[in-house]
């Protein structure tokens, strides 16, 4: 697509109707028949036609640049730094599927249909679509017809109606190939739409599967603040039979009263957070408020448990499967295409235009008397003040800008698997720890609880204990949101959750699919 191209236009020539000799004879150009009143063929030759032909077997495309090898453009490492390549294999067109969620099932499928950003991105694609079909319209001749009826008034007009019958034909020779590089820079941004559709909806993908891991995850911690609630409710009431009975002061009876209240306290912001998170969800998945939070709290479950390692293919392979990087690769191309466009404003522009017409005062005769012509011209700039060369200039320095997005998302995307990976790692490992922080503490606060009525220790102690005990629950169900999120995030990084869009254009991946 993007080689050097010599563009002599004898095929197209040829499908206007000329025909071309070589060899011993010399070159000539005929064109088809006209009639004449009585039938018989009129051969017509034009001398400026041949010169446009010469032209055109002798002339060649203005070269195009090329985007760079991706290696060259941005260094890529060989291996992972940071991140540990082995581990399961994943299927990243559907990873979702490895939470064992139904909810996130459900949601990421309505996402993906009924999601009204990735609506806006299908409109955006169709209308790149149309623009290649403009792009490509230019390469045939334009042809528009007219008919008309003349009636005179006056002393010595006559009866009779005239009628005229004719069409008009133009045709760009594309000697220097803009309508060529028009088309590729139409044909890259049809490309660029379509793996930015993909790139979008994997993030929403990510976006609906994360939504869903918080919801859990703060329907967890609610569940844990409401159970802390009830034990607390417990402590105050034998706090207070304690001091009835004298056994303690009223010191005991305001510290369990404190320690209520700020849990109490803690279950409307976490109300909140939910409601907020189960919102969010119900506009991803393009719907009202309302059946998303009913569906998350009234069959709760827990939070997710990814799988612990997630195999990593090469850096450079993973780059390949980034929709966002493909994109940007495809926008540099378009972007050099129309350096290309803006370069032949300096060369010379042919055209053909021809007519064809009759007209008589009588429909039976219309077609007795046939006239037409064609006209070559070949037109060139001599001076503009600098206009074209400041479209050039303009058009390079977005292709310099282009390279550098290109370059900073290849970039984005290493980053993105790096702390990914290290994140699902650690958040694995604090998870392992807080479970055996939050058992401990359990078994800690049963103990002080009963020790506590049988005024063995202060009532100090039971509260510290508590508050452990809930710390420690809380941090786990953060830490077991944090591997799942860390889970997500790093297949989305890979390249996980689009599918390529139908029509996009992609033929590069469009028989493999977007894992392979």
């Amino acid at each position: 697509m993007y080689r050097e191209r010599k563009v002599v236009g004898i095929q197209r020539f040829r499908a206007a109707g000329g025909s071309i000799r070589t060899g011993a004879q010399p070159i000539t150009t005929s064109f088809p028949r006209g009639l004449t009143r009585n039938g018989n063929a009129k051969r017509v030759s034009l001398r400026c036609a041949a010169c446009v032909l010469a032209l055109a077997v002798t002339a060649c495309a203005v070269p195009r640049d090329a985007p760079p090898a991706m290696a060259s453009a941005q260094a890529i490492p060989a291996q992972w730094v940071l991140a540990e390549p082995s581990g399961a294999e994943v299927p990243l067109d559907r990873y979702w599927l490895l939470l064992n969620d139904p909810l996130v099932e459900e949601f990421v499928a309505r996402a993906q249909a009924e999601n009204l950003d990735l609506a806006q991105a299908v409109t955006r694609l169709r209308a790149a679509r149309a623009g290649l079909r403009q792009a490509r319209a230019d390469r045939v001749p334009t042809i528009t017809g007219s008919s008309g009826a003349r009636k005179d008034f006056g002393d010595f007009a006559s009866d009779d109606i005239a009628l005229s019958l004719g069409a008009d034909a133009s045709w760009e020779v594309d000697l220097f190939g803009r309508i060529d590089a028009s088309i590729d820079a139409a044909r890259n941004d049809v490309r660029s739409a379509g793996y930015s559709l993909g790139d979008l909806e994997r993030v929403i993908v990510a976006q609906v599967a994360s939504q869903t891991v918080t919801a859990r995850s703060l329907a967890a911690q609610l569940a844990i603040a409401r159970d802390t609630l009830a034990n607390q409710d417990d402590n105050l009431q034998i706090a207070r039979w304690r001091n009835q009975a004298g056994l303690v002061d009223s010191l005991d009876v305001e510290q369990a009263r404190t320690q209520r209240a700020q849990t109490a306290a803690s279950i409307p912001q976490l109300e909140s957070n939910l409601t907020a998170v189960a919102n969010a969800i119900s506009t991803l998945i393009g719907e009202p408020p309302g059946r998303v939070y009913r569906a998350l709290t009234e069959a709760p479950r827990a939070v997710p448990v990814p799988p612990a390692d997630v195999a990593l293919d090469a850096p450079a392979d993973m780059l390949r499967r980034r929709p966002d990087v493909s994109a940007a690769e495809a926008r540099l191309a378009a972007e050099l295409d129309r350096v290309g466009v803006a370069r032949t404003q300096l060369y010379p522009l042919t055209r053909l235009t021809g007519t064809i017409g009759t007209s008589a005062v009588d429909v039976g005769n219309l077609f007795d008397i046939i006239t037409g012509n064609i006209f070559a011209s070949i037109s060139q700039l001599i001076f503009d003040g600098g206009r074209v060369r400041g479209q050039i200039e303009g058009a390079q320095a977005a292709a310099d800008g282009s390279l550098a997005a290109w370059r900073q998302s290849i970039l984005t995307a290493l980053e993105e698997v790096e702390s990914a990976a290290v994140d699902l790692e650690t958040s694995g490992t604090r998870v392992t720890a807080l479970a055996e922080a939050s058992d401990g503490a359990q078994n800690a606060a049963i103990l002080a609880r009963s020790q506590y009525q049988a005024g063995l220790i202060d009532f100090q102690t039971l509260l510290v204990t508590e508050s452990q005990l809930l710390n420690t629950r809380t941090a786990e169900v953060n830490a077991q949101g944090a591997r799942a999120l860390a889970f997500i995030a790093l297949v989305r990084a890979m390249g996980g959750g689009w599918s390529v869009p139908e029509g996009a254009g992609l033929d590069d991946i469009a028989a493999k699919g977007p894992t392979q």
